[in-house]
């Protein structure tokens, strides 16, 4: 699909990281960008410098959700290009042992309700939305195509390390939701494809000491450094533009299998 002025994209999670990056690519190609998220700051800020709107969203809540597509609406019209990046991780091992107490405490069920709420029940409630809208436009390519989905899910879907059951479950989830979906939207034209990126140079791992990121990046079979978020972009946009991409999960981590730890 071919992204020109009159195409309009949501991005979840564009007030930072891989979300802002992509959000700054497809405006630059032409498309009218609406940046959900619940940095209200980051957010409005992007939003300003791409000629976009933020709304404020949640996307684990279908009240905040279903107010912030309306936003967008009216701004932009209904969207075709929808990309989730929109997502949280919590470190917590199934049962971790105090090292000076030798307390036995389980991994705490709300936060890895919260971590599968937010990464996959909020990707699968974005996707619900925005497929039902995109259902309803007409067809913008030679083959009948409406639009577009990009999921973010992570190498950590396949190789999940210790104390990354949550983030690993919910994105492996987003990764088993992918090619389901792709199927069960064929027939109305809407193509459905997930990025799994391995280590970026994104605020969380930003925030780490130098000599942790200079590890991380260490440990990258080729290019031995850190992702940048505008590769992530790019393939974003590439999959957009590809017609042929559809069901497909695209590993993006430079060679990287993660270790336990």
């Amino acid at each position: 699909m071919q992204i020109t002025s009159d195409i309009a994209a949501i991005v979840t999670g564009g007030a930072s990281g891989l979300g802002e990056a992509t959000a700054r690519r497809l405006a630059g190609a032409g498309a009218r960008v609406a940046i959900f998220d619940m940095n209200a700051g980051r957010g409005e800020k992007v939003a300003a410098d791409i000629g976009g709107r933020y709304c404020n969203v949640d996307v684990a809540s279908e009240e905040s959700v279903d107010a912030g597509l309306a936003a967008a609406r009216e701004k932009h019209g209904a969207e075709r290009i929808l990309i989730n990046c929109a997502g949280i991780a919590i470190g917590e091992k199934t049962v971790a042992r105090d090292r000076k107490t030798g307390a036995i405490q389980p991994h705490r069920l709300a936060n890895f309700a919260r971590v599968v709420m937010v990464n996959l029940i909020g990707t699968f409630h974005m996707i619900s939305k925005s497929a039902a809208a995109m259902m309803t436009l007409e067809p913008v390519t030679a083959d009948g195509g409406r639009g577009v989905i990009v999921n973010t899910a992570s190498i950590a879907g396949l190789e999940g390390q210790i104390g990354q059951a949550a983030y690993a479950a919910s994105k492996g989830g987003v990764i088993g939701l992918t090619l389901p979906v792709a199927r069960d939207l064929m027939r109305d034209g809407i193509r459905c494809c997930a990025i799994l990126p391995g280590l970026f140079a994104t605020p969380m791992v930003d925030g780490l000491p130098e000599e942790v990121r200079q590890a991380l990046a260490a440990g990258i079979p080729f290019p031995s450094r850190l992702g940048d978020p505008d590769e992530f972009a790019r393939l974003a946009q590439h999959i957009v533009e590809n017609d042929m991409l559809n069901g497909e999960c695209i590993r993006l981590d430079g060679g990287l299998r993660m270790a336990p730890r």
